[in-house]
């Protein structure tokens, strides 16, 4: 009978390790093409299924040209996700493209549900993540080259040349999420408490507001 438990065991763990890969990233799909019906009141993590489908659904031509990288940030993030791109849909799969000023930083953040990998089309580019053992992995990378953060760690890109620059994201979900994590502290909505903001960061109510003013909620 201990035997008979002991393969049962086995079994159960064989069987988690092997569905282990199903949980990690969006579910998979159960047809040929599920186009997210955006309109539709109904969303079951996710989106329901258009009824009329046409070869448009699965066609984005918004990474085509450099985005406005006029802002305090001195960059911009032209996304190719299911909430611009209703094809990918079901897919587990998205893109972006990040355009950078001189100088312009995308800001540490994180994305929930998806590892991140991306090519560079122009540029230099300073980029790195910290993993949850507070290291950080930082790179100096050129047009051409390709680097991967993984998914939920904090990770930034900057532009360390006199040039603007640009790259390609892409993502192993069809919407990965994004949390800027000075934005998400600072622009709340409702505002995180500030004395909850100036004991982690370990400076005053007043430096809280100022910072808080910064960032004005969207």
């Amino acid at each position: 009978m201990a035997r008979i438990h002991l393969y049962v065991a086995a079994a159960c763990a064989v069987v988690f390790v092997l569905a282990a890969p199903s949980i990690a990233a969006d579910p998979d799909h159960l047809q040929d093409v599920c186009v997210a019906d955006r309109a539709s009141p109904i969303k079951i993590n996710g989106f329901t299924c258009k009824a009329n489908v046409t070869a448009d659904d699965f066609f984005f031509p918004g990474l085509r040209y450099p985005g406005n990288t006029n802002n305090p940030a001195g960059s911009l993030v032209t996304a190719a996700n299911v909430e611009t791109f209703p094809g990918v849909n079901t897919l587990g799969v998205s893109m972006a493209r990040i355009d950078f000023a001189p100088g312009g930083q995308n800001p540490p953040h994180t994305h929930p549900r998806a590892t991140e990998i991306i090519f560079v089309l122009e540029g230099t580019l300073e980029v790195g993540f910290i993993t949850t053992a507070n290291k950080l992995f930082v790179k100096t990378v050129n047009k051409g080259d390709v680097f991967v953060f993984p998914r939920a760690l904090v990770h930034f890109q900057q532009n360390r040349g006199n040039c603007p620059a640009a790259i390609v994201s892409a993502f192993n979900s069809q919407l990965q999420g994004t949390q800027a994590i000075a934005m998400t502290l600072f622009g709340a909505s409702p505002p995180v408490s500030t004395d909850v903001l100036a004991k982690a960061f370990r400076i005053g109510n007043g430096k809280v507001a100022a910072i808080k003013g910064r960032f004005p909620p969207k």
